[in-house]
């Protein structure tokens, strides 16, 4: 298992994570024993938003073991009331649900305390702001009960609002191509539409840019939904008209800016063995680029960089997904700040060694001028370097 720094929380985080959604609905024992099966692949997070008492219990008998060994992401503002979930901004509601949720576990704190399930702005604003809600908040990061403060949005105006906002130091986002296709939604069920209306093409820019932002401030993501609730696997429900896997998937998370871990959903051991086969796969088990950009329905070739790696190998031997991607933060800002600088200045070949072939954009399935943009990231960070 590889493991990621979860940005600014500084949490080294495994690549691939737990969504603990499905585990009520098994029984008691068999849940723990798949905690606990992944957790000896390697897997160190998980996500729990739900308030029922089963699934918190099973969390709680799984990590007892290794309670240090385990991250997880506890979520404020989603309650249990009248045997069913319900979400509140409610702080007595909230407080109730949240000691539960520490009992439940067998601890006095938890390392991600997550404003839960933020899709509007206008709740943003509300939750973002002094009040009974936000003060609940603090008081559990100034006692210690959360180590940080998440935020968990399926909005990237939320999240990009909440990355530039100070207060959040990582965000729980859906994250698969089929949702990326999609401009800014404040319902989710819009994502899970049977058809998605013709034209979309590559990844939206509002989304684009949410990542960047999120990279910018140092604000880690974790990933939910990467499977699109399993449409992804199958050619006829898929968007694309094209099936991907698991490994495909979890590589198109992992290729964001500013992602750290993909929290896939699980019912059996097998399904823990295909999402850790990642890390065990071969490049041409990773590709999903090929897959995209040839689909029948809503390809990829808009020319945007996803950071795929598809255009290697370099004959100058550069790392062009991570010049790309450092050329693309540079260019967000008035001035090119000294960590990009730095990080750029580590490369071991840089984009001025670029001898112009094009053989990556022959191999670019998304028609990105890999050239030019060499050409522009080495005059940047060219002048960078002179003005020292």
């Amino acid at each position: 298992m590889q493991y990621r720094r979860l940005g600014k929380t500084n949490l080294m985080v495994s690549e691939i994570g737990f969504g603990g959604e499905w585990l009520e609905r098994h029984g008691e024992s068999e849940s723990v024993a798949l905690l606990k099966y992944a957790h000896k692949a390697g897997v160190n997070i998980l996500d729990c938003w739900m308030p029922d008492p089963k699934s918190r219990d099973i969390i709680g008998k799984a990590v007892a073991e290794d309670p240090s060994g385990w991250y997880v992401q506890g979520h404020i503002g989603s309650t249990y009331q009248n045997g069913q979930y319900t979400r509140t901004r409610d702080v007595t509601q909230c407080r109730i649900a949240f000691e539960d949720l520490l009992a439940r576990l067998h601890t006095d704190h938890i390392d991600l305390g997550m404003i839960h399930y933020v899709d509007q702005e206008s709740e943003w604003e509300q939750v973002s702001h002094p009040g009974p809600y936000l003060d609940y908040v603090m008081e559990l990061k100034a006692r210690g009960a959360i180590r940080h403060i998440g935020l968990s949005t399926h909005n990237p105006v939320v999240a990009r609002k909440a990355a530039e906002s100070g207060l959040v130091e990582m965000i729980l986002f859906s994250v698969n191509p089929a949702f990326d296709l999609m401009p800014p939604t404040d319902n989710i069920e819009n994502y899970f539409a049977e058809t998605y209306a013709e034209g979309l093409n590559g990844v939206d820019p509002v989304r684009v840019e949410m990542y960047k932002v999120c990279q910018q401030h140092d604000v880690g993501i974790t990933c939910m939904k990467p499977f699109a609730g399993g449409r992804l696997f199958d050619a006829a429900r898929s968007p694309f008209g094209v099936a991907l896997t698991p490994v495909q998937c979890i590589h198109y998370c992992l290729t964001k800016p500013a992602v750290a871990s993909v929290l896939c959903g699980y019912d059996t051991p097998e399904q823990v063995d295909a999402a850790v086969a990642y890390e065990r796969a071969a490049d041409r088990e990773k590709d999903y680029a090929s897959v995209l950009a040839n689909a029948p329905r809503h390809t990829f070739t808009g020319g945007e960089c996803t950071y795929c790696g598809h255009c290697k190998p370099c004959p100058a031997d550069i790392d062009i997904a991570m010049v790309n991607k450092l050329y693309d933060l540079a260019v967000m800002q008035p001035e090119v700040p000294p960590s990009l600088r730095e990080h750029y200045l580590s490369l071991e070949h840089r984009a001025d060694a670029c001898i112009g072939c094009k053989g990556c954009e022959k191999r670019c399935p998304f028609g990105v001028k890999v050239s030019q943009r060499m050409q522009k990231t080495a005059a940047l960070f060219g002048r960078v370097i002179e003005a020292q």
